[in-house]
């Protein structure tokens, strides 16, 4: 709540005069955004000429323009605006990235981009197919996490709002049919979306509309029964503040007034929620009063109640006897001037805040239901985001914090019929199947993204339609699970629960031809069976081949066994003799020169990964050779300085097309499709990736790669690539 004179109604009275809208709102920006605004406003103006908006029929260039003034009455920064005008670029240009950017910046062809995926997106995902209203209110909150989890800057959100906004004012133009889509889109899905972002001026907005075409009836008797105009309401409002913010001084209070009048859909809402009459309500006027100490807000209600005559029955003290989730206020209702009844909400600052972004927050009790706590959270600091750009000085630092990856932990993709499922991130087409039904799930053998038919093992992205090519009989392969293709629980279970429903010989024979692939690629090693067994935590061979087929055992498990119970590699037991004695060059020990010592088994050490032209020094192990490091190896020089002795020289021999695996780590932000743009980096640079971790946090992720080169000397360019990735911040070899 909010004391705002201005409406978006008085914003698109501006905006019904283009050129002049351009002019005043020009003036009040510096030369170089002013420059690029008039630019963007003659190019919309060529480009729109005699364009209409799909569905509704508007006049495109006015479109643009009444989107573009509420936008700068959101105060989005220049950018925002520029894109707003141009928002159908991508329509009628095909170099429209390029153009944009050359001609605007980035930031403009960024936002247009996003603007453009969310207005295909939403014209593909449907909710008006759905048969009840629970589906229909499932699928409204999955498509609002969607539109939040597929932009890359929060503006691209707020740009389709305003977007809506005016399609809404223009609605009474269109025929019925339209009229109600529209209408009953903008309820289940943007108007909600407003309201969580704290965009009220919006939010009203759209529900007063959206309620106008979809009970016209209800919408007419509530207007009819109200006794004054919306702008006298306001302006009462207004009057009411003033006396407030006189009576405040006078006490010598501390405090901030801020007031509005109910709108029509609200009130409509209560009437039919607490089963009021249109008499009995008394929040038609609302006003709040926010000051610092507890003690200020009994005050400030005795000040109230001694300027005007409280009603009877409507005091509630929720700071003695908070709500259930903590939110504490005091409530009143007086009878005002002119005898208009108003409601009256004090609260300190700290309450505020808890009331609008805490677990108290006005959406959730708007909305009902309980709700995703981490989504919940992430919703509240965007809200705070949205209600500082008010405060921030520096602009360059608000057009940054508008970026947003908070949504990264889940995609969004939709059906041929344009239904949206959530899955967790790195989804597969696997997890899709299973995700809309578990029989399509246990006969899928393909799919389609966007169209084109792609492995089962593909990771899904925000946004893609997904179309699943099945079998008509058969069931999921265990390796589903053992190749990682698989990744949310739901899918993981049935998968389990599957295999487990068949002939029990049928799963141990699966997990003995697993069991047997995996013991030929150690071929070298042939341990025991009946003490891999127990090493593995079975007591039978036949339960190991049991829980490999059910996938409860991964191959990963057996092979660390089957490395644990190898025993040493036969080589000779290097002397001291041997590490002191002078030589004249040396020899070849499988790639690795050893000075004054033949025919010895050479590993490379693990902890430092060498590779030429790293210098390196070797160090006698019992029993295992001589383990090679690099010469600034934190293990190795612990291990110098307990057995310096240990130590022998050694350098790289002729390495006869050899690969050497190396670690190197990547620092950034972490956004959605980092991984894969990194990984594109490494594809054209022709090397290979044999091992992968990532771990996230604050924003931030780190990323290790274990990858293959024949020279360090390789890995340089490969870094300074990397670096060239958006987002990332720091790359380098461990």
């Amino acid at each position: 709540m909010v004391s705002v004179v201005r409406t978006v109604a008085d914003t698109l009275a501006d905006a019904a005069d283009p050129r002049r809208w351009l002019e005043h709102l020009a003036a009040s920006l510096p030369a170089v955004d002013s420059e690029r605004l008039i630019r963007a406003f003659d190019a919309a103006c060529e480009m729109y000429q005699g364009k209409t908006v799909p569905v509704t029929g508007e006049d495109l260039f006015s479109h643009a323009v009444s989107s573009a003034a509420i936008v700068a009455d959101l105060n989005l920064l220049p950018d925002a605006i520029v894109a707003t005008l141009l928002f159908r670029t991508p329509d009628f240009r095909e170099d429209w990235q390029e153009w944009l950017t050359k001609q605007f910046n980035a930031t403009v062809a960024m936002l247009v981009d996003g603007v453009n995926r969310v207005r295909r997106l939403t014209e593909v995902a449907r909710i008006d197919r759905l048969d009840t209203p629970e589906e229909r209110a499932r699928q409204a909150e999955t498509m609002r996490k969607m539109l939040l989890a597929m932009v890359e800057d929060i503006r691209v959100v707020l740009i389709k709002l305003a977007w809506r906004t005016q399609t809404m004012h223009y609605l009474p133009e269109c025929p019925e049919p339209i009229r109600r889509q529209i209408a009953q889109e903008t309820m289940d899905v943007f108007a909600p979306l407003a309201n969580r972002l704290g965009v009220w001026q919006i939010k009203w907005e759209l529900e007063d509309l959206g309620f106008r075409h979809l009970e016209p009836d209800d919408y007419k008797k509530i207007a009819k029964l109200l006794d004054e105009r919306r702008l006298e309401r306001i302006d009462y409002i207004e009057r009411v503040l003033e006396d407030l913010r006189a009576a405040l001084r006078d006490a010598g209070v501390k405090g901030e007034v801020a007031g509005r009048p109910k709108h029509i859909y609200s009130i409509w809402r209560k009437m039919r929620k607490k089963n009021l009459d249109f008499a009995e309500l008394y929040d038609i006027r609302a006003v709040r009063v926010l000051v610092e100490r507890m003690q200020d807000c009994y005050t400030v209600l005795g000040l109230i109640h001694s300027m005007w005559q409280p009603i009877p029955g409507e005091f509630d003290d929720y700071i003695s006897h908070p709500k259930a989730n903590d939110y504490r206020s005091l409530h009143t209702a007086v009878i005002g001037p002119e005898d208009r009844g108003i409601e009256v909400q004090i609260r300190t600052y700290e309450m505020h805040e808890h009331a609008e972004f805490g677990v108290a927050a006005h959406w959730r009790y708007k909305e009902g239901g309980k709700g995703d706590a981490q989504y919940e959270e992430k919703i509240s600091w965007l809200r705070q985001l949205l209600d500082w750009r008010e405060e921030i000085s520096d602009r360059s630092g608000l057009a940054e914090a508008f970026k947003t990856e908070l949504f990264s932990d889940t995609i969004y993709v939709l059906t041929p019929a344009g239904r949206v499922l959530s899955l967790p991130q790195g989804a597969t087409p696997i997890d899709f199947a299973y995700a809309i039904h578990t029989d399509l799930g246990n006969r899928c053998r393909g799919a389609k993204v966007e169209g084109q038919i792609v492995p089962l093992s593909t990771p899904l992205e925000n946004g893609q339609r997904v179309e699943i090519l099945a079998a008509k009989e058969g069931g999921p392969s265990v390796n589903w699970l053992h190749e990682g293709w698989v990744k949310s629980h739901r899918a993981i279970s049935k998968v389990r629960q599957y295999i487990r429903m068949q002939n029990a010989d049928v799963v141990r024979e699966t997990g003995r031809q697993l069991f047997e692939k995996e013991l030929a690629r150690h071929h070298h090693h042939q341990p025991n069976l009946s003490v891999l067994a127990d090493k593995l935590g079975y007591e039978k061979l036949d339960e190991v081949y049991g829980a490999l087929g059910h996938g409860e055992l991964t191959l990963r498990s057996v092979a660390a066994a089957l490395e644990s119970l190898a025993p040493p590699s036969p080589v000779r037991e290097v002397t001291a003799e041997d590490v002191v004695r002078a030589s004249k060059g040396g020899h070849d020990a499988g790639g690795i020169l050893i000075e004054g010592v033949d025919n010895l088994m050479t590993v490379l050490a693990k902890c430092c990964k060498p590779a030429p032209p790293d210098t390196v020094v070797g160090f006698v192990t019992r029993g295992r050779g001589i383990s090679i490091h690099r010469s600034n190896c934190l293990t190795l020089k612990r291990l110098s300085a307990e057995v310096p002795e240990r130590l022998i020289a050694a350098d790289w021999g002729e390495q006869k097309n050899s690969v050497f695996p190396i670690d190197l780590e990547v620092t950034a932000q972490d956004r959605p499709g980092m991984l894969r743009d990194i990984s594109d980096v490494f594809s054209r640079e022709k090397l290979n990736v044999i091992g992968v971790n990532t771990m996230s946090r604050d924003l931030r992720t780190r990323l290790r790669f274990t990858v293959e080169v024949r020279q360090v000397n390789d890995i340089s360019r490969v870094l300074a690539r990397v670096m060239e990735v958006s987002g990332v911040q720091e790359a380098r070899r461990l």
